[in-house]
């Protein structure tokens, strides 16, 4: 296979992820199918709501918490702190906030096709 390789990122390496308020990305590789990086919520953040588009999300969360609010009308909620994973479907409406006055850090990949962030307004309210 003439197109194998290994690449390597390192802190230097990496690249201003996609913006969505509240929150930083970092990217480290995007191949047009996969996105990988960094994720960074200081104390007391709430970003914005989003989506990932046709891509699934894995969240690995290194330090601090994450908050989750996601779901019609966003009242569903989950809290990961370090060691745990979260899983996005794609096309989940969400939201991230840091409860904490620790910044939070996470290594996220996502697999897919199509714009990795989309902003919105909301979740689909509840019925």
């Amino acid at each position: 296979m003439s197109d194998a390789s290994i690449r390597k990122a390192g802190p230097a390496d990496v690249s201003p992820g996609q913006a969505t308020p509240g929150m930083t990305r970092k990217e480290a590789f995007s191949t047009g199918r996969m996105w990988s990086g960094l994720l960074f919520t200081e104390p007391g953040m709430m970003s914005g709501w989003h989506h990932h588009g046709q891509h699934e999300t894995t969240i690995y969360v290194l330090t601090g918490l994450l908050r989750m609010e996601f779901g019609a009308g966003g009242r569903e909620v989950t809290t990961a702190g370090p060691g745990d994973f979260l899983y996005v479907s794609p096309g989940a409406v969400h939201r991230e906030s840091n409860p904490t006055d620790e910044r939070a850090t996470a290594v996220v990949v996502r697999a897919g096709t199509g714009d990795v962030v989309v902003n919105v307004g909301g979740p689909e309210p509840d019925r």
